[in-house]
């Protein structure tokens, strides 16, 4: 179980104790838990740092050294002199002996040999230079000697090496290897650099057994020197390859690039001037070297006379010179040597390695580490020579880029410098030359970063640069606390400086740490509160919104608030900005928050109606709140309310009743749109509302305005008429009725009571306003004559009352009023409603005209009944005729069914009791078309192609027949008499009538029976296997003896 809890980066572990004094108690603790010594483990204030005991440590440590040197090879000569010269490349040493032998060294293999380049040649002769490719395959070397100079080429594989003629007498310097291209059987381009400043081109094949060919390129001819260093890049292009070519002489440095071949490069450069940096002075060695990472050179280093000139290696993104040259040389400096020495006396190095931020110097016999960089000397390298080799020391130094190690010589034995994490210190000394962006890329752990930002946070706040220490502050995690770090800028009075090191400090946390997030940004809100006081204090003018940094502020704070809503404490942050006033920015919190119910209040109280409604409207504020403030916001303005509900969806009407009903009891002006009687219309013809409380609403609405036209036209619209078998209206009748006896809307209680088929109470009450609105309701009754009659006689009766003129005027207005009922009245129903004593002359005429009317009728019933007599004579002659209908057969008619003929013995088919023997013929049927059956064939035929139900019934009735057949002729042996017996003859001929109707109501060849039959299989399903088996081929007992005969032989 682990003791603390944190969180692990790499190799790094960082762990934070809730009380300092624990942190002594628990280093033995961690150090045990971890397997290393008390001394990785560190105390940082709040927290303790844990450093592994690895080969990569993270912790700086001094006593440690970057580069260690190992004894490779102690008598790499074997023999063949003393050490002159030496390459590497690829885990392959190459080296060059006073003797003039080549001796190689593969590593990686194991194993090595030795090349005798003297053969041949007369006196003692010397390795000048031996050059190794960077994959170990390729070697040249230059032999020195009383004869003059020579260069050979050998490969990994030759036992002899190959002589280059064209080279006779020139002492080869330097070699410039085509990295991006060379292989292990061909060196492609070689660019070769010779004492008396010429250069030229090798190209081998190993498999040629030679070179292909040598090319002279360029030869310095202003300031003859020797070329002493050489180095060659390549980059792909669109249009081919672009090469980039440097070399050195004891005081220059020249730089060449073109496209194409070498070749046409260096032509080139025969009409231009060619592009040198000249540094005069003098130098035992000049050297050039190429730092080589991912197989691209990166920056160079020039060992010179002046000093040690070196920089960046730009391939990608030249610059054009003033020269017309293009200058890929970037961030140039120069190393001088005076700050290599220890006293007065300069000494310059004679030779020179390069890494990739150190430069490994021979000075005298000691090899001294100088940081590429601070330009400091970090160490001096310790070598384990022999007593012979130990007077002159180390003679030279070289590198091998493809396995990344330094190499060092003296006269016998070859030394291995290793690299331990060069980098590892490069984040402090970027950091002590303050360059801080170049530190933090060098930084290994947040430890490393915190030390960076730290330093840029103090060097910000000594400038009184507070925002911009704030900005550091905010990226250090471990080594300074937050509380230390706000005490600063709280101890300086920089408010702004601390919310800005706060809201910093929230983009750096992980989302994690909620709880922490949570209380940094509710300081951070009550930052920005005091910030908005103080500048309302500073200037009134604040308050008018003219200031621009208050508007701004206003502007910043509430992106905050809308950045940190899901963080903040809903409840903390409204009380912060209720003490501090801040109205408006509560309610814009309350809207990030869905507090909607806080804003549309605020809203309300401001009078800001419109804002309350675009509120509501959101679609994420929930619909209760319309409900809730509908009776302040009709209030406020029911124009604007009334149009939101409008243009709200599923908003529903009854809850809003109340609301509605409270702005209906406000009075209004007489021409002033209704604004709630418009919505509830809304509801009722646009959206179909079938709520009985809405329809009520409206009908009370309408049943307290003066006019009552709008009224009787809500009445007599049907709303249900679009649902099938909907109501015609939704609204209360009883209600309504109450309603509108209530206010005296006399005509809309006739409407009512005619819909509540009330028509008596309706005619009664419509009497009392109009005599024509009575007409109306009396006619609307058509299905009851007898109510319909009443009703008039209901309306005469008031007519003949109510009439005021002399009698006979009153008895003319009678029988004018008898007349627009349409006869449905006649004189003898209004004589009641005359006084006793009227006159018989004044109704005379309309006496006259009623019997005439009666007389009529009489008339008109006696041809009705003449014509009944006439019809049933007529049908009682063609039931006779029907009776003595006859048809003719063929006596070789054939049966419909069984093919048989019509007229045959009845015995035959053996036909059950109910039908009757006509003479020795069975009982048969014959249709109109000419189709007859037996009636036997046709049951079966019916009960076989009708349905199930049909067929059952057809088979019943059979069986009745025969029962019924069974008893008459056991009745008829008995002493029933005949009249006793004609009930049940009566009963088999209804039961014959029900079979007939049943088999032979239509033809079945020729009626709906046959064309049932296409859905009938041809063979029905119980003789399928009867039909199966008549098909079935059996052999006959002949065929089996025919089988078995023989035939005769004839003699």
């Amino acid at each position: 179980m682990p003791i603390c809890d944190g969180f692990h980066n790499r190799d790094l572990k960082i762990y934070v104790f809730a009380k300092r004094p624990l942190y002594k108690t628990f280093i033995g603790a961690i150090s045990a838990q971890f397997g290393c010594g008390e001394e990785h483990v560190q105390c940082h204030r709040e927290f303790i740092i844990v450093f592994p005991a690895t080969k990569h440590d993270v912790l700086m440590d001094q006593g440690r050294q970057v580069f260690t040197v190992d004894l490779l090879e102690r008598y790499a000569a074997k023999g063949h002199g003393v050490i002159t010269c030496m390459a590497a490349g690829n885990d392959v040493i190459v080296i060059g002996t006073s003797r003039g032998w080549v001796i190689r060294h593969d590593f990686g293999l194991g194993n090595s040999s030795e090349i005798d380049l003297t053969v041949g040649r007369p006196g003692d002769q010397s390795i000048h230079r031996v050059f190794v490719d960077p994959g170990g395959s390729h070697c040249i070397a230059t032999v020195v000697g009383p004869g003059g100079a020579e260069t050979f080429y050998t490969h990994a594989k030759w036992n002899k090496p190959r002589i280059l003629t064209k080279l006779k007498g020139l002492v080869v310097n330097a070699v410039a290897w085509n990295k991006q291209h060379i292989t292990e059987v061909s060196t492609k381009e070689v660019i070769l650099a010779t004492e008396n400043g010429q250069l030229h081109e090798l190209y081998v094949d190993e498999k040629d057994k030679k070179e292909k060919y040598i090319k002279f390129l360029y030869e310095l001819k202003e300031q003859p020197e020797a070329f002493m260093g050489l180095q060659m890049e390549t980059a792909s292009i669109i249009n081919g390859t672009r090469y980039y070519v440097m070399a050195v002489t004891p005081t220059r440095l020249y730089s060449f690039t073109g496209f194409g071949s070498l070749e046409a490069v260096f032509l080139g450069y025969l009409d231009r001037t060619v592009h040198f940096m000249e540094l005069p002075g003098d130098i035992p060695n000049s050297e050039l070297h190429f730092f080589i990472k991912q197989r691209r050179a990166v920056h160079f280093a020039w060992l010179s006379g002046a000093g040690i000139y070196h920089g960046g290696l730009n391939f990608g993104g030249q610059q054009s010179s003033s020269s017309g040259n293009e200058n890929f040389i970037e961030n140039k400096a120069l190393l001088d040597y005076s700050k290599l020495s220890e006293g007065a006396e300069v000494v310059k190095p004679s030779s020179m390695a390069l890494s990739e931020f150190h430069f490994l110097l021979l000075l005298g016999n000691k090899v001294k580490v100088v940081n590429r960089i601070s330009e400091n000397i970090i160490e001096e390298l310790q070598f384990d020579q022999t007593s012979d080799s130990a007077s002159k020391g180390i003679i030279g130094l070289c590198s091998d880029a493809t396995a990344g190690l330094l190499y060092a010589y003296d006269q016998n034995s070859i030394f291995q410098v290793s690299i331990n994490d060069e980098g590892r210190d490069m984040w402090k000394v970027y950091l002590d030359m303050n360059e801080y962006t170049a530190a933090l890329a060098n930084c290994r752990d947040p430890f490393q970063r915190d030390q960076v930002y730290l330093v840029q946070a103090e060097a910000a706040f000594s400038s009184r640069d507070y925002f911009r220490a704030a900005s550091f502050y905010a990226k250090i995690n471990y080594i300074l606390s937050f509380e230390e770090v706000t005490l600063k800028f709280i101890s300086a009075g920089e408010q702004d400086a601390l919310r800005t090191f706060l809201l910093r400090k929230l983009d750096n946390l992980e989302k994690s740490d909620k709880c922490q997030i949570t209380m940094i940004s509710t300081w951070a809100t009550e930052l920005y509160l005091d910030k908005i006081n103080r500048l309302l204090l500073e200037d009134d003018s604040a308050s008018e919104n003219s200031n621009l940094e208050y508007q701004s502020i206003i502007k910043e704070f509430r992106a905050f608030l809308s950045d940190s809503k899901d963080v903040l404490d809903e409840t903390t942050t409204m009380k912060l900005l209720e003490s501090y006033g801040r109205v408006e920015d509560l309610v814009y919190f309350a809207s990030l928050e869905g507090q909607y119910e806080i804003v549309v209040h605020h809203y309300i109280q401001q009078g800001e109606s419109k804002k309350a409604l675009e509120v509501l409207q959101k679609p994420a504020v929930p619909i209760d709140l319309q409900y809730k403030f509908a009776p302040d916001l009709i209030a406020l303005d029911a124009y604007e309310t009334v149009e939101s509900w409008m243009a709200t969806k599923n908003l529903n009407p009854r809850k809003l009743i109340p609301a509605m009903m409270r702005y209906s009891s406000e009075p209004h002006a007489k021409n002033e749109t209704h604004e709630v009687i418009k919505y509830l219309e809304y509801c009722v013809h646009r959206l179909h509302n079938e709520d009985p409380g809405v329809h009520n609403l409206l009908l009370s609405l309408y049943a307290k305005q003066e006019d009552d036209s709008s009224l009787l036209r809500f009445l007599q619209c049907k709303f249900g008429k679009g649902p099938e078998n909907g109501p015609e209206f939704f609204y209360d009748p009883k209600y309504a009725l109450r309603l509108c006896l209530k206010e005296k809307r006399m005509r809309a209680c006739v409407h009512i009571y005619s819909m509540m088929s009330m028509h008596e109470e309706a005619v009664a009450l419509a009497l009392q306003v109009d005599s024509e609105l009575a007409m109306a309701e009396a006619d609307k009754v058509e299905d009851d004559e007898d109510l319909r009659k009443k009703l008039w006689l209901m309306i005469a009766k008031h007519v003949v009352e109510q009439e005021k003129g002399t009698k006979r005027e009153n008895i003319r207005k009678a029988i004018a009023f008898l007349k627009e009922t349409d006869g449905l009245l006649k004189i003898e129903d209004i004589l009641p409603f005359f006084p006793d004593f009227a006159l018989i002359d004044d109704f005379k005429e309309a006496i006259c005209s009623s019997l005439e009317d009666y007389n009529k009728q009489i008339e008109q019933l006696k041809e009705e009944m003449n014509d009944a007599t006439r019809g049933a004579d007529n049908i009682r002659n063609d039931i006779s005729a029907l009776a003595q209908r006859c048809t003719i057969i063929d006596r070789d008619g054939e049966c419909g069914v069984c093919r048989r003929k019509i007229l045959t013995v009845g015995r035959e088919f053996g036909m059950g009791r109910g039908y009757t023997l006509v003479g020795q013929m069975a009982p048969f049927y014959i249709f109109p078309c000419g189709h007859a059956f037996h009636a036997q064939c046709l049951i079966a035929h019916v009960t076989r192609c009708t349905v199930d139900s049909q067929a059952e019934y057809i088979l019943d009735l059979q069986k009745q027949l025969t029962l019924m057949g069974s008893e008459t002729k056991r009745e008829s042996n008995g002493t029933l008499s005949a009249e006793e017996s004609i009930p049940s003859m009566s009963t088999v001929d209804k039961l014959r009538s029900q079979l007939d109707d049943a088999i032979a109501s239509e033809c079945p060849f020729c009626g709906d029976l046959m064309i049932r039959e296409i859905s009938l299989p041809f063979i029905h399903p119980e003789e399928e296997q009867h039909v199966l088996l008549s098909w079935e081929i059996k052999p006959s007992a002949g065929n089996q003896n025919q089988r078995n005969m023989s035939l005769p032989v004839s003699t």
